[in-house]
């Protein structure tokens, strides 16, 4: 799979998920804060296998992605 065929099959993924919040009510979620969340935790680890991806995508919680948002949102804001 080339790197072009992987990130269209990551964004596809993502705008799933992105639907699925849509319909729970988080109607300002983008694919883009999706993935970010998601591989977030490959900084360290780096990025795992396809498999592995997809799993986290599909199996990402509301409540895990509002709570890395409100991180996010502390590690951004100037004190």
């Amino acid at each position: 799979m080339s790197d072009y065929e992987l990130n269209e099959v990551i964004e596809s993924l993502c705008l799933s998920k992105v639907e699925e919040f849509k319909m729970l009510g988080y109607e300002h979620v983008s694919g883009k804060e999706i993935w970010d969340c998601v591989s977030d935790k490959y900084r360290k680890t780096g990025v795992p296998p396809l498999h592995q991806i997809v799993n986290d995508i599909l199996s990402l919680k509301s409540t895990q992605f509002m709570n890395w948002m409100t991180l996010s949102a502390f590690k951004g804001a100037q004190l």
